[in-house]
């Protein structure tokens, strides 16, 4: 839209007064006016940024950090047009590493290199080209807020200046070896890899799931906290983790007995801070004669460095908090009968002297009934020493100002969804009945469904970290955190049940079945994504459904993309623990201007690995969709922001032109 499209009257003008007013305070002349209007009219028409989609990175840290360097491949794909025919495919392996890890391959280069100058000022020259054709697509205003203070004079020098002609070569070359000879090679270096990183992603997308089961959520939220453009949607793993931060007791249980199950104790200790020495002094005395097999700790993978002892003692924590947990979950059940979880309160139903559990009305033998602290005329009660035991975990939690931090990281960067450029995005499911409509699910005594469902629970959620909000409405959103983690309409869950005790207890794996909601079951139809896209408004021919949650099994034959191309399901299987399920380690999109491309990616074995032989761990790449023209930033969501602004520009043009609203002067201040 142009300023002479734009139909401005009087009657216009005045109805919009107030807005002018304070837009005038900017722009406080024709001139000011006129020139942001041209500045915003050439944004429009830059191609659209590159997004890049992941999801379920469940404390991967390492494979996480290097798909950020990396790009999920699209640096590779950019240097590889700049120079593929000019460099054999191990050079081009090794300025990508480079790029990726400059401190660890400058290491690796000085100990090999004899003309280290030649070296630096080879390298430079490449480096330049790589950033000019990864920040071609930005404005320069923007390109300038991306590189760090100290270079960025020199730098924007040599990314805007071509050296077509023989003097602008020669001002080229002299920055270039001025670098080299004043001693500012390396950092130089690594500066301008690090903006080639920065510029190579316009905006990162989390489709939920930082935390639990490997060792560096925590490294992962650090990186966040720093990094640009980037959103979450929150998956039942992080709201777990949510929970925990925010006092509710079943939730902290549960963080402790997952990362204990997983042999991941890092985050809880390194990253938060937690004290883990009250849990293990209960669990030794209360579980001394009890060899917890049951509860050894899943991680058995290489790498491993917990010695026999330690794996010993995690096997009675874990016990000792699964116990608990089940206690605190049938307080937190009772107190809510809504919820309609009464099925999951069973430790009443355990026959102590036969040692048989009764589920749904069939019984089950036990492969365990070593219960020293449960009566069994009380079974949901918490002894004393538990009791002391919850209260030293709860203060541990609330007070962490680490856990504080990345929460509200999560709070002010996420919600239940997203909509960006026609995609919409949330973490597992929709609520759906089996005739595929939306289902209502109660919330507080209000019935919800659709989007005014993920609109509400995202809003209820932020009241109980909101100290202004009356406490029965903390309250209750505290203990929505766990439901939300396992309850059977939850949109982050959508199972029947979640049968974590059955997977203890119980040896017959029908008890350990978890039937999956709906939409599950519905998702590979075209008609109902529609419904879906439809009930949240997303416009446009080209427009998708981006999902988590579910390991797609590529290995068995799954495929990513269902439903004629609407639903993409981007969980590939970033944990070690999913490798052998899924036969990948995870699926990474990348949105470029021309097409969607889908990132299958192999295990990441090191950063060594990576800097010594260049190791991308991009196993495939597969176009999703092209695009019948290259996008626009005027065909995105941040387009249609700016074409508004070019309205209100325009009017307030016609306001100062006609005398309605007076100029401040001439100049812009």
């Amino acid at each position: 839209m142009t300023q002479h499209t734009i139909n401005v009257t009087p009657e216009k003008v005045n109805n919009d007064r107030r807005i002018l007013e304070l837009l005038a305070q900017t722009f406080p002349n024709i001139s000011a006016a006129s020139t942001e209007i041209i500045n915003l009219e050439a944004i429009l028409n830059l191609p659209k940024g590159t997004e890049h989609f992941v999801a379920d990175l469940h404390g991967e840290h390492e494979a996480f950090l290097h798909i950020l360097k990396n790009a999920s491949g699209n640096i590779k794909r950019k240097v590889t047009d700049l120079y593929g025919t000019t460099m054999l495919d191990s050079e081009i392996r090794q300025l990508c590493a480079m790029i990726y890890y400059p401190e660890e391959k400058l290491q690796s280069i000085k100990a090999e290199q004899e003309d280290l100058d030649d070296f630096y000022n080879i390298t430079l020259h490449k480096l330049v080209k790589v950033c000019r054709s990864v920040s071609s697509k930005y404005t320069r205003s923007k390109v300038r807020k991306a590189l760090p203070k100290e270079y960025a004079y020199i730098i924007e020098e040599l990314l805007h200046e071509s050296g077509g002609d023989y003097d602008k070569h020669a001002y080229f070359n002299r920055i270039i070896e001025t670098i080299i000879t004043t001693g500012q090679a390396e950092p130089f270096i690594i500066a301008m890899c690090n903006v080639i990183q920065k510029l190579s992603i316009d905006q990162l997308h989390i489709l939920g799931d930082i935390y639990d089961r490997g060792p560096g959520a925590h490294i992962i939220m650090d990186t966040l906290c720093h990094y640009g453009n980037w959103d979450i949607q929150w998956g039942n793993h992080d709201i777990l983790w949510m929970g925990a931060a925010a006092g509710n007791d079943a939730c902290i249980a549960n963080v402790l007995r997952v990362s204990l199950r997983y042999g991941n104790l890092a985050t809880l200790e390194d990253g938060y801070g937690i004290n883990l020495m009250p849990l293990a002094t209960f669990a030794m005395e209360a579980y001394a004669d009890d060899p917890c097999k049951d509860f050894e700790t899943k991680s058995v993978e290489e790498g491993n460095t917990h010695t026999v002892k330690t794996l010993k003692l995690m096997a009675k924590m874990h016990k000792a908090i699964a116990v608990i947990q089940f206690k605190l979950e049938g307080a937190l059940i009772e107190r809510h009968p809504e919820w309609g979880m009464a099925d999951r309160r069973l430790l009443h139903q355990i026959d102590f002297e036969k040692g048989t559990v009764t589920i749904d009305g069939k019984t089950y033998q036990m492969n365990d009934t070593c219960f020293p602290t449960i009566n069994p005329n009380d079974p949901y009660a918490l002894t004393p020493e538990e009791l002391h035991l919850v209260h030293k975990l709860h203060h541990s939690f609330t007070v962490s100002t680490g856990l504080k931090r990345h929460i509200e990281t999560l709070l002010s960067h996420g919600c239940m969804y997203g909509i960006y450029n026609s995609n919409l995005l949330f973490h597992a499911s929709m609520p759906l009945n089996d005739d595929g409509t939306l289902k209502e699910v109660e919330v507080r005594g209000r019935k919800l469904k659709g989007k005014d469902l993920m609109t509400g629970i995202g809003m209820m959620l932020r009241s109980a970290f909101n100290d202004d909000a009356p406490e029965e409405d903390r309250a209750y959103a505290r203990d929505y955190y766990w439901y939300l983690w396992c309850g059977p309409d939850s949109p982050l869950y959508d199972k029947d049940k979640m049968t974590t005790f059955e997977r203890y207890f119980i040896d017959d794996p029908e008890a350990k079945k978890e039937e999956k909601g709906a939409y599950y079951k519905l998702r590979d139809k075209e008609e109902v994504c529609d419904m879906i896209l439809n009930e949240f408004g997303v416009e446009g021919s080209d427009r998708h459904i981006i999902n988590g949650h579910v390991p797609v099994r590529t290995g068995r034959g799954e495929s990513p993309i269902r439903a004629n191309g609407k639903l993409m399901v981007i969980d590939g299987g970033f944990a070690k623990a999913y490798h052998k399920t899924t036969g990948i380690a995870g699926y990474t999109l990348i949105y470029h201007s021309s097409n969607f491309e889908l990132v299958e990616h192999e295990p990441f074995t090191s950063v060594e690995d990576a800097v010594k032989n260049g190791s991308d761990i991009v196993r495939s790449k597969k176009m999703v969709e092209q695009t019948a023209r290259r996008k626009c930033v005027r065909d995105t969501d941040n387009g249609k922001v700016l074409q508004s602004q070019i309205g209100e520009l325009t009017e307030l043009l016609y306001a100062f032109r006609h005398g309605m609203i007076k100029e401040v002067n001439r100049q812009r201040t």
